[in-house]
């Protein structure tokens, strides 16, 4: 079933992005036409996952949340958000409801789970804004929005791979979804540029936001010979459980220094408050357009909404340069990632030589490549 499922997601993705390229990209939904300008304070409201004190994902949007407020002044009222929402459309619906009997006029909602609820407030509040990250749905007054996260896996997977000694490497994933695969095998190809020998052990947690079930993941993996930890997931637990190890770490989401001080070395930090300080500048303007949003890393990480942390001085000599390097090519468009030959990992060649992954099948993925110790279910 949940292969089915995952079929299904990536298909309705495919429909509804019509990307290029490694850039920036954005598809309008043809049938909205943009809205009135307005003079009022426009108020926006945000849906969490997990709570603002997570140290990872739900704190990173939270932070976006702050900035919106700070850029936008009196001009946003973005006080509004709602923390541990389940991925349940019942939940999520009466949360939209209860933002709008509030008066809110954006809804910004954080977590793929939201889609569907999110959806179908949508439907009954048509003068409503909805902004849903990492979804494939959009409505006229509904987009998605997400960054090409694979393009900084691959870079901490450079340091990843420096930094190895034992040549086995952890990864603690969350979801059998596209996107988490998509992480893995980019983190692993950034890996072995610079280490061939090099393994990338996988496990899987089935769930976003849970403490102490990603640390004794990453125990579990820890237990296995791994000496450097990395996650797809919303805590410092992983990272915790490195530094209790005496290992190294690559976080996720946010900057997890203070979490593991002696382990962490660097991690990919979503920025989304450039973005959404866009698109409610476009709501004040009136020209606000539904959309499906794919935004790339960029030169400059304080315009990026996904970028690569300061390496700390744990992360091993030489690292900079070779991420610095690795940077700038996939900036130019030099380095695609995802380009052949590609094998997954029980060695069947899935990409030819000198053949560039479509944003179509990078956003299909459904297996992993080769030097990935693992299964996708």
């Amino acid at each position: 079933m949940k292969k089915i499922i995952g079929l299904m997601v990536s298909l309705m993705m495919i429909m509804s992005l019509v990307l290029t390229g490694c850039s920036s990209s954005s598809t309008e939904d043809k049938s909205s036409s943009g809205t009135t300008p307005t003079t009022k304070k426009v108020k926006v409201g945000f849906l969490y996952v997990g709570p603002v004190g997570d140290g990872g994902y739900t704190y990173a949007h939270d932070q976006g949340r702050l900035y919106l407020e700070k850029q936008l002044g009196d001009k946003v009222d973005a006080k509004t958000f709602k923390e541990n929402i389940k991925e349940d459309t019942a939940e999520v619906d009466k949360a939209c409801e209860e933002m709008i009997n509030n008066g809110v006029t954006v809804i910004v909602g954080t977590s793929f789970g939201f889609m569907e609820g999110m959806d179908k407030s949508a439907k009954k509040h048509l003068d409503v804004k909805y902004m849903h990250c990492s979804g494939y749905m959009t409505a006229p007054n509904m987009s998605n929005y997400f960054g090409r996260d694979y393009q900084v896996r691959y870079l901490s997977g450079i340091v990843a791979g420096m930094k190895t000694k034992s040549n086995k490497i952890g990864y603690v994933a969350a979801m059998n979804i596209p996107e988490c695969v998509r992480g893995i095998n980019a983190f692993t190809l950034g890996v072995q540029s610079v280490n061939k020998d090099a393994v990338v052990k996988v496990t899987w947690t089935n769930t976003w936001y849970d403490p102490a079930k990603e640390k004794e993941a990453a125990k579990a993996l820890l237990a296995q010979g791994v000496d450097v930890i990395t996650q797809h997931q919303d805590t410092t637990g992983p990272q915790i459980a490195a530094e209790e190890k005496g290992v190294w770490s690559i976080g996720y989401n946010s900057d997890m220094s203070k979490a593991a001080p002696s382990a962490y070395m660097t991690a990919p930090i979503w920025n989304w408050g450039p973005y959404y300080v866009d698109q409610v500048q476009k709501v004040i303007a009136g020209t606000w357009k539904s959309e499906s949003y794919w935004g790339a890393m960029e030169a400059d990480n304080a315009k990026s909404i996904i970028f690569l942390a300061p390496l700390t001085k744990i992360a091993p000599e030489g690292a900079q340069a070779k991420v610095d390097a690795a940077k700038a090519d996939i900036i130019s468009g030099k380095n695609k990632v995802f380009v052949g030959p590609i094998y997954d990992n029980a060695g069947v060649l899935k990409v030819k030589e000198g053949e560039v992954m479509t944003d179509e099948k990078m956003l299909g993925f459904d297996w992993f490549v080769k030097g990935i110790e693992g299964k996708v279910k």
